[in-house]
């Protein structure tokens, strides 16, 4: 039975197209993954569905009586209740089944006469099946489950939603929608907050739901974990691939290499009708630069220039010390709490250092003492003389909204756009979906999504020898996490990196910082080999 569908859906916000002639159903225990770049339309889908965007043309149609429930990145919920509250509030039906049978329990208690006792236990009877049916004799035991894999201290049960921070809120909305139970489940890059303990939960969690869901995600090893089928949105339309993440990149890789071949008799054709025109001078004039036009962009898409060749070109005159930081006996603690204690590592060039552990862990922590944000309690952290460090995120919060894509990226001090050709700063910059238009836009206009890829094309041409990125695939779609991958992985200096994207981290890591490697001894870091 489809539950949602999407019949010849058109939809343009002002001048811009976001989708034409989209179909799409989703039955009965789908798992769909959505992906697509920045802005193609993915989160416009779930609006769609949800009924809080109308089609320029097309229809939308949800099934009658079906219960949907939405994630967003950018949380909605809200209120000086606790999520303790909020999530007990949900079980109010199984609740009024336990307050009667406690009225049962204590009638029966009385010695009622014989027909009223067979009334009370057949009552009961029925109520014991509506609690089997509800699945609430251990309600709270669910409850803390959820609570406590998304990371909840005692603290965060007891606080006001409204005193959450912004990450805190999105895990609150997380455990509220995933204990309502669904028919279907609408998840915005569900992830994002989790660490890999509370990812692996989830993916278990899917094992045992019945209903369909249609994830948006740039979590790899998740939506292969998860989904049964992809849909990418791409120029406008919906392309589905049935499998997971895995099967969807080996069938697409069939899928360009088809279009390859279209490409090449297209381009053959329009060289030939070239050819005769050329002759016929005013008429053709206008026609011929139309026409060329057509094939440039088809010989751009046809020998786009190789990822890696872009990448070294831009990192030539790059050179590195071996030794960049050196840290010795470093401690950090927060009351009693130790984050972190006698650690001891180096920064070498070529290390692409990977940091590992659960929320609250220390991980975010350590960066910052690192960049000098934070003060260490002990230890030493001593950086090499030369072009040092830079910080993804400081760079991400201080993008000046007044300032253009163009100016932001290029005027970095010792910025590799100096020294490296224009030709080649472009060519890395487009690699980054980073259009002629898209580098006059002012910071302030562009989405959260767009300001992620500007501080992360700063970070790899600012010209430091070291890049401190935390969770750096957050916001970033796929084909950037994929660009961001190859860079960093020919970048000659050192990457240090908290991540939860276990692709990402298994793709790039050569060595692992890991906090509570061992639970037995708090404060512990194990540092071990990729």
């Amino acid at each position: 039975m489809s539950l949602v569908r999407l019949q010849d859906v058109s939809v343009r916000f002002d001048n811009t197209r976001i989708l034409r002639e989209a179909y799409f159903r989703l039955e009965a225990g789908d798992r769909v993954g959505l992906i697509g770049k920045n802005g193609s339309g993915k989160t416009t889908m779930l609006q769609l569905i949800l009924d809080r965007i109308t089609p320029e043309s097309g229809t939308v149609t949800v099934e009658p009586g079906t219960r949907i429930g939405y994630f967003s990145q950018f949380s909605e919920l809200n209120g000086e209740s606790t999520i303790t509250e909020v999530l007990d509030g949900l079980f109010s039906e199984i609740k009024a089944v336990e307050a009667e049978l406690a009225s049962i329990d204590t009638a029966i208690a009385g010695d009622p006469a014989g027909e009223e006792l067979d009334r009370l236990i057949e009552r009961q009877s029925g109520l014991f099946e509506d609690m089997d049916r509800l699945d609430g004799w251990d309600y709270p035991r669910r409850i803390d489950k959820v609570l406590t894999t998304l990371g909840f201290s005692g603290a965060h049960r007891v606080c006001a939603i409204d005193e959450l921070s912004g990450g805190w809120r999105n895990r609150a909305a997380l455990a509220k929608i995933l204990l309502e139970d669904p028919d279907v489940l609408l998840l915005d890059e569900p992830t994002n907050f989790l660490d890999v303990a509370g990812v692996e939960w989830l993916e278990s969690w899917f094992r045992d739901f019945k209903g369909a869901a249609v994830i948006v995600s740039h979590d790899r090893k998740f939506l292969d974990a998860v989904v049964t089928r992809i849909i990418e949105v791409e120029n406008f339309h919906l392309h589905e691939y049935p499998g997971n993440f895995g099967e969807y990149i080996v069938q697409k890789q069939f899928r360009l290499k088809s279009l390859e071949q279209q490409f090449v008799h297209e381009s053959e054709l329009l060289a030939f009708e070239a050819e005769g025109i050329a002759d016929r001078r005013e008429a053709a004039k206008a026609a011929s630069r139309g026409l060329g036009n057509q094939l440039a962009k088809i010989k751009k898409s046809r020998t786009p220039r190789p990822v890696d060749q872009i990448v070294t070109e831009i990192y030539g005159g790059l050179h590195v010390k071996d030794v960049l930081c050196r840290v010795e006996g470093l401690g950090k603690s927060y009351g009693d709490k130790a984050l972190f204690k006698d650690l001891g590592f180096e920064i070498r060039r070529g290390n692409r250092m990977v940091v590992l552990g659960s929320n609250g862990s220390g991980k975010s922590t350590l960066l910052k003492v690192l960049t000098g944000e934070e003060e260490a309690d002990a230890g030493v952290v001593a950086w090499a003389k030369g072009p040092g460090f830079v910080s993804y995120n400081r760079m991400l919060e201080e993008l000046d909204d007044a300032d253009t894509v163009s100016h932001a990226v290029n005027a970095l001090p010792d910025s590799l756009a100096f020294s490296a050709t224009k030709k080649s700063v472009n060519r890395f910059l487009a690699m980054f979906q980073f259009s002629e238009a898209d580098l006059k836009q002012k910071i302030g206009n562009l989405s959260g999504g767009q300001k992620a890829r500007v501080a992360m094309a700063q970070c790899l041409l600012s010209g430091a020898s070291v890049l401190l990125l935390d969770e750096p695939t957050n916001h970033l779609d796929l084909s950037s996490t994929q660009v961001m991958e190859r860079a960093l992985m020919h970048f000659p200096g050192a990457v240090v990196v908290v991540s939860h994207d276990r692709f990402f981290s298994e793709k790039i890591a050569t060595r692992y910082l890991v906090f509570g490697a061992d639970a037995a001894l708090p404060g512990e870091v194990e540092v071990r080999a990729a």
